[in-house]
Parts: C-alpha cells; structure tokens; sequence
C-alpha cells in the first residue's frame, strides 16, 4: 500500500492536460487496424499457443516492427520456464520494449507501463483471440504515435541539462506479456505476469536509486485486454485509481466534443465516470501479480464482453474497426499527458 501511494503522489501532481490542437495531431491509426490487410493488427489475428509457429511469428512482428520503425526503443526479452498443474513445463517469453531518458542510470527513470498478453488459448482449436490481439495493436500504435515527442522531449532536456527530478526522469514501458492462458487449469494461469512482477521485485536497484528495485519504478501499470467489439463500456474498478480512470474518461469526452472519433455511442461512453469493484474482485488478469505487489494498477477490461467471448467467435467479424481506432486515440492521448508532453506541443 506504501508503495501505491507514494508512487500517486510522485505523478499526479505533474499531470497537464492535452490542448485540443494537440489531441487534433493524435492519429487514429487509418488502414492499419484492418483486420485482414492492417500491418500491425492482421499478422497477430493467428492462433497464438506457446511453442507454436504462430506464437514465434507474432513475437517476430512485434520485434520487426520495434527494431525498424522504432530503433531508439530498447528490446527486452524476459524467458522462463512455467510448470502447468500436470506437470508440463511451459516457455514463457515476455516481450519489454522501453523508451527511457537518456541521462537516467539504473533505478532513476519511473515508469508508465502499458500492457497486454498476446498468446492465445490452447481450446478450442483455432481460436484466434481477436479481442485479446487487438490490444497489442493499439500498444505498438502508441508506440510510434508518441515516439517523436518522446525523443524532442528528451533532446530538449538533455541539451538544456535537465533531468534528475521524478518528473522529469519519467519513461515508457510496453509490456506484451506471455503465458496468460493456462493449458490445463481452468481460467487465466498468470504464468508471464507472475514470473515478470517477482522477477522485478528481486531485481533489487544500486544503493541511493530513486526506487528500491525494478517492479517500484512502475508509477501506473495499464492492462488492455478484451478490447475491440461495439460499444465497450469500461467502469472504474480500483478505487484508488479512480483519477487516472476518470483522466483517460476526459480525454474521451473532449475527443467526442470536438468530433475526434469515429464512433457514436448511444447511451454510454466507453468509459464512464463510474465504480465496480465487484467486477474487479472476480477478475483475474495479468494485472493482479502486479497489484497484489503493490504497484498501481488502471484495467481496461469491458464490463460485458462479446458474448461468446474466448471462443472460436472471439475472431475478427466481431471487430470493429471504428472502435478500435478510436480506443488507439484514447489510449496515445493518455500516454502523452502522463508524459507531460504538452512541453513539446507541435504548433
């Protein structure tokens, strides 16, 4: 809990909102979320079991694309070895692509970390998991959405001598995580998520850093998952991020005042000013491992999924497109006021 809220007070008071001439200049993602031709989306619409061919063929587009579109990231690969309830051991490789100041040493920069899980269930035969594809999508989106403000801010920094304070020491984590699906448990096993976060808690940091070890430095851990389908609706469901919720629900509400997306929706906006912590207590997703150590966490989970959901109609004639579009939107224009960037403001 001391670890949640100190790392609360650290960001939030640092949090400036978008202008709308910035939130005009965030890209939707056009043709690249067709589910059958989109360059980021389509080549992770397979089936994607560990120790498969399509399990390595999306790992080898996520590198492809972080190596060639986004060289100044760093690429991390956290292998391991899980061991299901049979017995059968399982490897686990989480993917970690990072964009971290360039003054910062080891334990200085704090982290906005945002994740997903990119393998797929085992049954039944030939799911494709669209819903659960769709995040990793947008996450590489925001990737190379953010990246040139990311670098001008750094530029800027570093040649007028900046950096030092936890405002100024703050990076970006994408995390695709492995191992969510279990092979014979029944529900989620955690396998990736579990190895990452205890990894991290062990990975004590040198003497005088900023953060005791790996897994403090994260100041808000975001988890995509489900998403896709037709008017989602995503409620608050951690109390005590309820701020952050209710910063992203703004940056969608002054998207659809000024007519930035594509969908119109009816009753509901995709995420209301609401509470439910009963849906979060029955959840288990790869957010928990990290909760359950202390790290704040912000869960992006529609409330009610596509019926029938993680099932062979879990595939890509239940997507929308729209949807998804404008969820890249939300989602880069709530990196970027974490990251502060209306310091570099294009004009």
């Amino acid at each position: 809990m001391f670890l949640i809220i100190f790392s609360l007070f650290l960001v939030t008071y640092a949090y400036k909102p978008l202008s709308n001439n910035f939130l005009r200049r965030i890209p939707s993602g056009g043709s690249d979320f067709d589910p059958l031709y989109g360059s980021l989306l389509s080549p992770i619409l397979i089936p994607r079991i560990p120790s498969t061919v399509g399990h390595s063929t999306v790992q080898h587009h996520f590198v492809d694309f972080f190596s060639k579109e986004l060289p100044r990231w760093t690429i991390k690969w956290y292998n391991s070895t899980s061991r299901t309830s049979s017995g059968t051991e399982i490897p686990i490789s989480n993917l970690v692509f990072e964009r971290e100041p360039p003054w910062t040493k080891q334990g200085q920069a704090n982290w906005l970390t945002l994740a997903a899980h990119y393998d797929s269930k085992i049954l039944p035969e030939e799911l494709v998991g669209a819903t659960e594809a769709v995040p990793c999508a947008i996450l590489m989106h925001v990737a190379r959405s953010i990246d040139r403000y990311v670098s001008q801010m750094h530029d800027e920094m570093a040649e007028l001598g900046e950096g030092g304070t936890v405002e100024m020491d703050m990076g970006v984590q994408i995390l695709l995580l492995d191992g969510k699906e279990g092979f014979d448990e029944m529900g989620p096993a955690l396998y990736g998520s579990r190895t990452l976060s205890e990894t991290w808690e062990k990975k004590t940091n040198p003497v005088g850093s900023n953060y005791p070890n790996a897994l403090s430095q994260i100041s808000m851990f975001v988890l995509l998952d489900g998403l896709g389908t037709v008017n989602p609706t995503i409620p608050s469901y951690v109390p005590i991020t309820h701020w952050a919720h209710k910063n992203m629900a703004n940056i969608e509400s002054r998207m659809r005042k000024i007519d930035l997306l594509e969908t119109r929706i009816p009753s509901s906006p995709f995420l209301p000013w609401t509470y439910e912590t009963t849906r979060q207590a029955e959840t288990m997703d790869d957010f928990v491992p990290f909760m359950d150590r202390g790290v704040p966490t912000l869960h992006l989970l529609p409330l009610h999924l596509v019926p029938n959901g993680s099932t062979r109609d879990d595939d890509v004639k239940h997507l929308d497109v729209r949807t998804i579009r404008d969820w890249a939107k939300i989602v880069t224009g709530f990196a970027l006021e974490w990251l502060d960037m209306m310091e570099v403001e294009p004009e």
